[in-house]
């Protein structure tokens, strides 16, 4: 009886530890002589950045149930009023000749109102190339709903990377453009796995499999430390790996 009773509260306890655990296992560590400003949303959450006017990362959860939606695409951009001036606006982009390139995706978001809206904030942008944005990130972004769907539930972040001394930046309030973004995913279904992209923020016909990276790879570029929350035996399988014919 006290076995079966141990057995069980043990059980409940485990429970408990998993649920927290999965909660915010896409969060990354906090970041190391940058400046951020964590901004948690409906959908997502950002780590801006007020010196470049664009987030460090964002992150979020990918269900399933999330992949899917009927909620109609939010129409204009909105200026976050949540980060201090200067910060990106509707003119910055206007004329750039750079898209709005989102990076919790819209698509993500069709599960409700207040969460598309959300998507639609400039904290959550980084100017981005047009044939890119609807190109290559945009296969990635389609991909990551269908291996939502086929596996149940995604942990995804990503955002900009920076090659240069000097950046180029938009409108008044200078806005800096990244010279590429990263994206990394991770699966905790089954087998867990995880995979990684950097792409550069530039024109031309893209295949994503000449873009995968692991995620050391991506931690080294970037100098984030992604999935902190995992148990070192898992984030050291995981992390180490990456075939996209795995997905």
């Amino acid at each position: 009886m006290r076995k079966c009773l141990f057995v069980c509260l043990f059980a409940i306890v485990s429970l408990d530890l998993c649920a927290q655990y999965v909660k915010n296992i896409e969060l990354p560590a906090p970041l190391k002589n940058t400046k951020e400003q964590i901004l948690r949303r409906k959908g997502y959450t950002v780590s801006y950045n007020k010196d470049l006017k664009i987030p460090n990362w964002v992150a979020w959860h990918l269900t399933a149930e999330h992949a899917i939606g009927t909620v109609e695409r939010f129409k204009g951009y909105i200026e976050d009023e949540d980060v201090p001036k200067p910060r990106a606006t509707n003119e910055d982009y206007r004329g750039s000749g750079w898209s709005h390139g989102h990076m919790c995706p819209a698509g993500d978001n069709k599960w409700d109102e207040q969460a598309m809206r959300e998507t639609f904030l400039l904290t959550n942008m980084c100017p981005q190339d047009r044939s890119l944005n609807s190109g290559l990130w945009n296969r990635i972004e389609m991909d990551c709903r269908k291996w939502a769907q086929k596996y149940g539930s995604l942990y995804i972040v990503c955002g900009p990377l920076f090659y240069n001394k000097q950046h180029e930046t938009i409108g008044v309030n200078k806005v800096v453009v990244p010279e590429a973004f990263f994206k990394v995913i991770l699966c905790m279904q089954g087998k867990p796995k995880a995979i990684g992209f950097v792409v550069k923020n530039n024109a031309g016909t893209k295949k994503k499999d000449q873009y995968v990276n692991t995620i050391d790879e991506v931690e080294r570029i970037t100098g984030i430390d992604f999935f902190p929350a995992l148990p070192d035996s898992i984030e050291n399988k995981v992390e180490g790996y990456a075939n996209i014919n795995d997905w």
